[in-house]
Formats: C-alpha cells, structure tokens, sequence
C-alpha cells in the first residue's frame, strides 16, 4: 500500500459512507467565505452551565479499536480520542485549525532552509493520567509507528510521518523541535491525537495495546468501562486534568441504530442523539400537535402514524375479516389488529415523551457527490462526462434535500474544501453549469445523437424501469445510513395483498419512492405493436390480392397444388427500422448508464436525487438503469471493483487537501497484472498535471501559495469530470432540554468540557 493513500484510507466508511471529521490547516480570515451554515450548540457560558451530570450521547456501534491510525477505526474511535487524548490542533467553526491552548502554548515553522523545522512549545501543566509528562519521547514513539519503516506496525495513515527525518527535545523538555526532510505544508495534521509512547512505542503495544483500552489518557475525560452487553462506553471526568475542568461527571456513549433512536429517546435511554430526516420529521410533529391544543394529537385522531395509516377501506376490510366465517383468517386478522392496536398505543407515548427534545440544523463536514466511472464504456470518454454534467441542475438538487429542513441550499463549488474552510473557491465554472445545448453538443461531438438507428438488442432497463434490486437489507425506516430510505412495496411475499393492518407506513414520514413506468419496456412493446400492426396489413393485402387474383390460396394437408403452377410464396413483411427516437444513440446502440444506489433503510433522500438526476438525463437523451444493492456490497462490490457508470456517495471535507484529497484524485496507474491502481480514485479519472499540482500544494510552506495551488487543482478536476460535488450533507441532532454546547457541531469539533447541563434559572434571573 503506497504511503500516499494510508492516511486518507480511513475516511472512507459504510456503504453509505459515514464521514469522521476532519482537522485543518492555514491562516488568513477571509479566505474560505462564511460557512455555510452556522453551528447549532445552544452556546451557553461556563458560569451558566451546571457542574455534574451525565450525558448519554448516541454512536452508531461500539469501536473496535481505540487506535485511530488503525485501519478499523471509525466515528466512535475519534470520538472518544477527541474526549480523552491531546488533539495539538482543534477545529473552529468554520474548519480551520487553532491551536489548542491546553496542549500547545506555540507551534510554529522556525526554520525553511535548508531544511524545514517545526517547534512545539508544549504548555507545562500538560500531563499524562499517570503523572508523566507529555514530551519529545511521545512524539518520537509516534512518528516511528507512523513512518511506514517498520512494517510491524500495522498502520492505515502513514501520510506526512514518512517525511520526518529526526524528532529532538529543545532547549528545555517543553520544547520539541521536528525536522522534516522534505517540505511538508500539512505538518499540522501531525500528533492529532497524540497516543503516550506506552502504546506506540512497540509493535505489540500498538496493534493489540490500544483496541479495547486506554489505561493512559491526558484529556478532560478518561476512559471508563466499556460494556459491550449493554452497548455503552463511559468517559469520566479526569482528575489530573490542568484545563478548565469537565462540567459533566460522566459523559456515556451508547450505540443505538439510527432506526431505534426515535425509541430510544422517548424512552429516556438517550439524552443526544444524530438522527434521520424521518426522526427529525417526527419530533416537529410531536412538537405541532402539543402545540395545538384541540388539533390533531390533542384528542382527535391523529394525523399522523400508523392509526393515520389506516384507510376508512382498510378499516372495514379488516374488521370484515376478523369476524367474518373464515376462523383461520379471522384469527390472523384479530391477531393482526391486536398488534396494530400496540403499535398505535407505542407510538403515541413516544410522541408525547418526543415533544419535549429539539432538534438542531446544520451541515456536515461532507458533501454528496455524483460519481461517473471513467473506466470504460461511454463516460470514458470526457466529453461524454461534461455532458452529463452540463444537464444537471445542482441548485435544484440541492434544493431537494436541504429546502424542507430549512437549511442552505447551495451546491458546493468544490472537490477539496467546502464553504469557511480557507482552501475554499467555487471553481465550479471550469466546467459550466446547468446547459442543456452545451451538453447535446458535447454529446453530439463524441457522436451520440438523437433518433440514431438501434441495431443491438433493446436495453432490459432504463431509467423508469423497475430498479434492479440486489440487496438482502429489509425495507423499514432508516439506519442513519447518509438519511436514505428504501423503495415501499405494496404487496407482501409471492405478490400476495397484505393484511389490512399489517406493516402500514408512517404517512407523515417522507413518501416512499415510487418505482417509475418501466420505460425500456414500453419503448419495446410499443416497437412489437407497431411492427404487428405493419405485418397484418401486409397479410391481409396478400389474402385479398389472392382472392381478387386467384392466383394461390392456402391448401389443407395432402391437398398439395402442383409445384409447377403454385405462385411463389410472399416475402416476409417488412420490419420497421429501430431508432432511438428521442434518446442518443451511437453506432446501433442507445445511451444507457447503470445508476448504482444503496438500498438499505433509510435511503430515500439519496435515491430522491438518484431519480431527480435521472430525469435530468433522460431530457437529453441518457437511459439510466437504477440499480439497487446492499449496503454492505455498494462499496465494495460496486465502487471500488468499479462496477458502476453512475453513483452517489460522499466524501470527507479536510482541511488538509494537499495530503488527505490525493489519493482521491490521483491518476490511475496500470499493476503488472494489467488492472488499474486506483488508491480511492473509484472514478478511474486522472491525469499528471492534477497529481503535479498536489505534489506541489503538500511540499509548498508558503501557506497562500499552497491553497492556490490546491485550487488549481481543484479546477482541473472539475474539468476531467470524473465526479460532480452536489450539496452538503444535512446534519439533524435531537438534543434534550437543557443541554448545552452541544447539536450540531458543523465543521467544528465539540469541546467536551464545555458540554453540560444548564443552571436553573433562579428568581433574580426570572426577574430579568
């Protein structure tokens, strides 16, 4: 595994790919813009915010190791080291790294020539939970694990600790001086967090040392049990700690699935918790319905849920059945009702136990993408992906997702940093926006046109046919899972009609997507009519030519007609020439691209913009065959063998492009077997001078001139068209009443000891 990828190696997760947050780097406030979207924490200040308490924060599983430079580390593992280790660096609100005074008093380049030279002045109260000091020889275990000389160490991010030539103590033990021996512009990105050397300092300690415990920590938090019965992992308040101290005694992450924290919440399990659209959808209702007295959920019948679910005709039907002759039907139907009745009752209390929470807005340190395989086939060719491209409308797509939870609806303008980060430029233009004449001409010059004659067979699928669907993941609401939603059925197994009252959907969660009229299909059968209508004119001209004529009829078998005078048998009718009418065709063959899409729960708003994209498409004359699989084989069996023409995932925003977006962008190369080396290129589309340029951006200390570098960059990776960003990803957190410093965190990172529990107000502040 080359050097380059194994830091960015571990931003990629799930099928739907959940996105740890990232650090960042470089100076200049102006630079980046305004985020797009505030923070939403219910800042609070300290004197305000209660001491004690504990706090049961939702993660999506327990991790499987503590060690973020391990392969399987995930959201959960850099949760807990942002709580329990020193972080050098911290993100502010806008992305951007600041120091962190609680660990550094200074870092800074001392030295450019003839060799960069980095200083660390450590702050002096800085301790390890045993008493030692944090110092040199920590970062010096650290960057012998990390440098990628000594394979032992299984490491997944060696990126920038391979460029290190020596670490030594400065003039005082507070002081680490780090030469590097080449340039390095990402040098904050290093010692983030910062393990003691009792993990890092041998292969043993770091492998299997630090997977399910960390006896030495040096944070606001230690690490307590973790409790993999119950699902929990506590962090306790350290005692050793210098900085302001935690206002929270104990701080429990519980791993609860997406899908199950509505629940979860209502029953008081979970005090903050990310959710889906579906949840977030159910809250504002919980909320409306106490706030309207005699409206609906104030003792009428609910608007909403599974008793809304049920029509006055299911109704009926149902009780029809229940007590009608059949007593093995009316048994499953009373049984049915039954649980119906549980059901309507369940979540009706969570209801009102869900009016109580709020739910904070912001966006994520991501941004939703869609993705063109440059491999093979016919977005191989450039002009092929401009096209497709310059027929997106990313404003509308946007808007899809982010207009109904009243958050900003803007495409993003960049592969390499979003809105507020410093390395931000909207170098969208490079390629164009939304042109539908620009892409038929594109289109045309790679020679694909309207109404071209179809001599291959007919496509099975295009994009209003029935999707494909490989995928073994049951329909339900949502995981989490990037807020997607699987495609409703009406029908139960084998096409039978379900029970009246069996597994109704939410009617006031988002609409199920509707699968399109097969599309392939009707331009098949309407060619198949045609052609018959053609054939029975001729044969029916032949009939009455033959009777007016007398020049043959058809015989009876043994009555065969004398060879020498029987007329000649007709031609076959003519069949109608296949065009492909109002799609592109090319060389017999019409334009159709495979849609990949997760389909797992909670899929909706991703395949929402799947099938927005492939009504774009289809306006200028591009099938799309939507394809739906597993979550657990999208990535793996999908984007990354790149058995794919079309797809939507997201990706990371980093401070650090330079080092972390490389190995995203970075031109295939060919292995000796013959297959490509794509490192996490997944859309096989590169070229030297974008890999020119990050060589460049990562070696270049003049940190405004690295950001330029890295916008150039960016430019040509607009122009190569191999993906297109959309929007940012929503950021949705049901937060309990009087929590305070945290939601949604945005593109900053939480500070652990700030997060508490408000004061109650007292008389004197009523007063106020």
């Amino acid at each position: 595994m080359s050097q380059r990828r194994r830091r960015s190696l571990a931003l990629l997760t799930s099928g739907v790919l959940a996105l740890p947050l990232l650090t960042g780097c470089g100076a200049g406030d102006d630079e980046g813009g305004q985020a797009a979207a505030e923070q939403d924490i219910a800042t609070t200040t300290r004197d305000r915010v209660a001491d004690g308490g504990v706090l049961r924060w939702a993660v999506d599983a327990l991790p499987d190791t503590l060690n973020t430079f391990q392969a399987d580390a995930d959201a959960t593992t850099n949760r807990i080291a942002g709580a329990v280790l020193p972080q050098l660096f911290v993100l502010d609100a806008k992305g951007r790294p600041v120091v962190n005074p609680d660990y550094l008093e200074k870092a800074e380049v001392i030295e450019r020539e003839p060799k960069q030279v980095v200083q660390y002045k450590l702050n002096q109260k800085a301790v390890w939970s045993d008493g030692r000091e944090i110092g040199a020889a920590d970062f010096v275990a650290q960057w012998r694990a990390l440098n990628g000389k000594d394979s032992a160490y299984w490491t997944a991010r060696n990126a920038g600790y391979d460029r290190i030539e020596k670490i030594e103590k400065g003039k005082t033990d507070l002081e680490v001086r780090v030469t590097f021996n080449k340039p390095y512009a990402d040098w904050r990105a290093l010692f983030t967090p910062l393990y003691p050397k009792q993990v890092t300092g041998t292969p043993e300690a770091f492998n299997e040392g630090a997977r399910g415990a960390l006896k030495i920590t040096a944070g606001p938090f230690g690490l307590g049990a973790i409790d993999k019965k119950t699902g929990t992992a506590a962090l306790t308040r350290n005692a050793r700690w210098w900085g302001r101290p935690a206002k929270l005694d104990t701080l429990i992450l519980t791993a609860v699935p997406r899908a199950e924290r509505p629940a979860a919440l209502a029953a008081g399990k979970l005090d903050l918790a990310e959710i889906d659209r579906a949840a977030a959808d159910r809250i504002a209702l919980a909320r409306r319905d106490a706030a309207a007295k005699n409206g609906p959920g104030a003792g009428g019948a609910p608007a909403h849920g599974p008793e809304a679910a049920l029509t006055p005709a299911q109704a009926t039907l149902s009780w029809a059945t229940a007590f009608g002759a059949d007593e093995e039907k009316a048994a499953a139907e009373t049984e049915s009702r039954q649980k119906h009745l549980a059901s309507v009752k369940q979540y009706a209390a969570e209801q009102t136990a869900l009016k109580a929470f709020t739910v904070r807005k912001s966006l994520e340190p991501a941004y939703t993408q869609l993705a063109m395989n440059g491999a093979s086939g016919p977005l191989a060719d450039e002009r092929v992906r401009r096209a497709v491209a310059r027929a997106l409308d990313r404003q509308a797509l946007a808007e899809v997702v982010l207009k109904p939870l009243g958050l900003p609806a803007k495409p993003v303008g960049s592969h390499l940093a979003l809105a507020g980060q410093r390395a931000y430029a909207d170098n969208s233009d490079a390629l164009g926006g939304l042109d539908t004449r620009a892409a038929q001409a594109l289109f045309a010059d790679a020679g694909w046109r309207k109404g071209g004659k179809i001599t291959e067979p007919a496509a099975k699928a295009g994009p209003e046919s029935a999707p494909q669907d490989d995928s073994k993941t049951p329909s339900g609401p949502g995981t989490g899972n990037d807020g997607l939603y699987i495609v409703g059925q009406d029908d139960g197994a084998g096409g039978e009609p379900r029970s009246a009252t069996a597994d109704r959907p939410n009617q006031d969660e988002p609409s199920p997507v509707l699968a399109p009229a097969p599309f392939g299909a009707q331009q098949r059968a309407s060619l198949l009519a045609q052609a018959a209508l053609v054939a029975r004119a001729a044969r029916a001209q032949d009939a009455e030519d033959a009777e007016d004529d007398g020049k043959w009829a058809p015989t009876r078998d043994g009555e065969g007609a004398d060879p020498a005078k029987a007329s000649p048998a007709p031609a076959p009718a003519k069949q109608p020439v296949r065009t492909s009418g109002n799609m592109l065709a090319k060389d017999g063959k019409a334009l159709s691209l495979r849609f990949v899409l997760p389909a797992g729960p909670g899929s909706e708003s991703l395949r929402t913009v799947g099938e927005r994209i492939a009504g774009m498409l289809r306006k200028v004359g591009v099938n799309t065959e939507t394809i739906k699989v597993a979550d657990a084989s999208f990535f793996k069996d999908h984007i990354a063998s790149g058995q794919y023409d079309l797809a939507l995932y997201s990706w990371p925003a980093t401070a650090y492009p330079a080092t972390d977006a490389r190995p995203i962008f970075a031109k295939p190369e060919p292995a000796a077997d013959g297959s490509l080396l794509v490192e996490q290129n997944y859309t096989r589309v590169g070229t030297d001078h974008i890999d020119q340029l990050f060589d460049q951006a990562v070696g270049e200390l003049d940190e405004e001139q690295s950001r330029e570098l890295m916008r150039k960059a960016d430019a040509r990776i607009w122009a190569a068209a191999g993906s297109i960003p959309l929007f940012q990803r929503p950021e949705l957190v049901a937060v309990k009443p009087g929590l305070a410093n945290a939601g949604a965190f945005g593109l900053g990172a939480p500070r652990y000891q700030d997060i508490g529990w408000k004061k109650a107000l007292t008389a004197k502040d009523k007063k106020k």
